[in-house]
């Protein structure tokens, strides 16, 4: 079976490519950090009596449950 990638993500590809690599870091830090919003503003909306401190736990938690450990 033969895969090709989807027309969207070779636009993804061909924007990088003309990216620095300054540029193409700062993406990176800048998805890495609306990730971490996204998932901690889910936990909240699924656990609004939640403090602070047991958000942070479930986060660790969860985050424990998904990490790839063949590293």
């Amino acid at each position: 079976m033969d895969i090709k990638p989807r027309p969207n993500h070779q636009e993804y590809l061909a924007a990088l490519a003309r990216m620095t690599p300054e540029q193409r870091l700062k993406t990176a830090f800048d998805l890495s950090d609306f990730t971490r919003k996204l998932f901690m503003t889910g936990l909240r909306k699924r656990f609004p009596d939640a403090s602070e401190q047991e958000l942070h736990r479930i986060a660790i938690a969860r985050l424990a449950e998904c990490h790839n450990r063949n590293y």
